[in-house]
């Protein structure tokens, strides 16, 4: 398609999108009413009524709704290609994932028969009644969970990916034998350091950075208190790609939960409330199986985690709501998963009686809970904490649980986090190799949960602020071998996969933008 053509698809498509959304009729209402000020005019009715909605922050608000569109929707693409390649283009990687999507539907319905718990069941006046009444205390109810289990942990996931390879490509045909060094055999293209340097030119040694203390240029003082009136600045503009563009170098602690909030577009309107009042009524009346997961989830992790274990309520609430919200839905159709159904009882292989299970599309997997823990520090009303985790989610979280091709999806965070590693460090990255403890096997768990629950708070937060800023998960990346790197003297002398782990056990005390900014642009390649 020429240019013209596909920005036309974007608009129609945009367009489309907006047209049934509350937005819409709230610009709408505004414009009748402005109908009756004595300032428009019948012979500029266009004009006045578009000044009328400038100057009232409407077309602020439209343009905000627009660019949100254009981070989540799919690039336009040729008309006639099918559904399928608009989610994932590669078919083996749709395979791929349609058979893992199977493998954890067997073990969750293995375990809804062996337990002989339902999938669904509608909770009896007396339970809904007690849900309601210890809906801000769940975390002190103590469920005998004893039976229930993780549908999978991300070691799981590793091995298939590790397994993963492109029937067409002839790996013989690679010109450097370093290829294989690494776990992950599929030809994917993702940025080297140079190309990495030009994306996150904002990263480099002579920018100022928030999560820097030392920096050599401006007294950090100086910078910090000069950088959050700038911040203010973009916050009293309400524009979504000026604090998308500003979170580069890092979030104000003060400013971080509405800079955040204004780069999703997550405005939390009154029925944005009402909706999440909803999901709530949704789980008071109806118990799912998944709840238990969840619960277990919660338990096994955020629970044991000196930075977490007080939100622990929060997550409930958070993750029960999201299990039943159908809104999430709309990300399959970018998403190369596909969300699992099952049937009304007694009706099995009856399509017409198939139903999305969860509600959401979304089984939690171990670790889960930890994706919603940090952004507990910021926001205190659960509404908003929903909204802001949910455009998280539908934006990049499913993108490290899913197998695709995308740039910044897990396939290629491990494939770019290992072609780093072995540009950078070779000898280290051959060592750990040779003693089986390949660096991948390692850095996954803290890629998968975009290092939740593995940093200090105050520098998770950091990273994130990037991921935000730049659209992308690569930075995570880039992390996970910066810590390779800076733990490398250490790592040389391990002789064992369990002594690299207890090398890398503790990541608590790393400064996150320190690392980053060292191993991408003050280390010779």
């Amino acid at each position: 398609m020429d240019e013209g053509t596909e920005l036309s698809l974007t608009i129609a498509q945009i367009v489309q999108r907006l047209k049934g959304s509350h937005l819409h009729s709230q610009i709408e209402r505004q414009a009748k009413e402005c109908l009756h000020q004595p300032d428009i005019k019948l012979e500029s009715l266009k004009e006045d009524v578009r000044n009328f909605l400038k100057t009232s922050g409407w077309e602020r608000k439209l343009q905000n709704a627009v660019y949100r569109e254009l981070h989540v929707q799919l690039p336009p693409s040729h008309p006639a290609a099918p559904a399928e390649h608009l989610k994932e283009p590669l078919a083996y990687m749709r395979k791929a994932q349609a058979n893992w999507e199977k493998r954890i539907l067997k073990s969750l319905n293995s375990m809804c028969t062996e337990l002989g718990v339902p999938l669904a069941r509608m909770r009896p006046a007396a339970e809904q009644k007690e849900l309601t009444n210890k809906w801000n205390e769940m975390g002190t109810d103590e469920p005998d969970l004893s039976r229930f289990r993780p549908v999978y942990a991300p070691k799981d996931f590793l091995e298939v990916l590790i397994s993963l390879r492109n029937p067409n490509h002839d790996s013989s045909e690679e010109v450097s034998a370093r290829s294989h060094w690494g776990l992950i055999q599929v030809p994917l293209n993702v940025r080297d350091v140079p190309q990495m340097r030009e994306a996150y030119s904002e990263l480099s040694l002579t920018s100022g950075q928030l999560g820097i203390d030392d920096h050599t240029h401006v007294h950090p003082d100086l910078f910090e208190s000069e950088y959050v009136q700038i911040g203010k600045k973009v916050m009293l503009e309400q524009d979504s790609a000026a604090a998308q563009q500003y979170s580069r170098q890092g979030c104000p602690t003060g400013l971080r939960a509405d800079l955040w909030a204004l780069i999703l577009n997550s405005t939390n309107q009154p029925q944005d409330v009402m909706h999440y009042e909803q999901l709530k009524a949704g789980v008071i009346q109806h118990d799912l199986l998944v709840d238990n997961l969840i619960y277990k989830d919660v338990k096994l992790t955020a629970s044991n985690d000196d930075y977490y274990f007080v939100f622990e309520d929060f997550l409930y609430q958070v993750l029960l709501c999201f299990s039943r919200d159908t809104a999430v839905l709309e990300h399959f159709s970018y998403n190369s998963a596909t969300p699992p159904k099952s049937y009304i009882q007694g009706k099995v292989g009856v399509e017409e009686c198939a139903v999305v299970y969860p509600p959401n599309g979304v089984i939690p997997f171990h670790g889960f809970s930890m994706y919603v823990a940090p952004l507990c520090f910021l926001y205190n009303e659960p509404s908003k904490l929903y909204s802001v985790f949910r455009e998280m989610y539908i934006r990049y979280f499913f993108r490290l649980h899913s197998i695709s091709s995308s740039l910044s999806g897990i396939v290629s965070l491990c494939l770019q986090f290992e072609r780093l590693l072995q540009a950078h460090l070779p000898q280290l990255f051959y060592h750990l190799r040779q003693i089986g403890a390949q660096p991948l096997r390692i850095a996954f768990k803290w890629m998968v949960r975009a290092f939740s629950g593995y940093l200090s708070t105050d520098q998770l937060l950091l990273l994130w602020d990037r991921i935000l800023g730049y659209d992308s998960l690569e930075i995570v990346a880039v992390l996970a071998a910066a810590v390779f790197a800076f733990r490398a003297e250490n790592l040389m002398e391990v002789t064992s996969l369990a002594s690299a782990e207890a090398v890398l056990a503790d990541l608590s005390t790393l400064k996150v933008m320190p690392l980053i900014q060292i191993f991408l642009f003050a280390t010779a390649i």
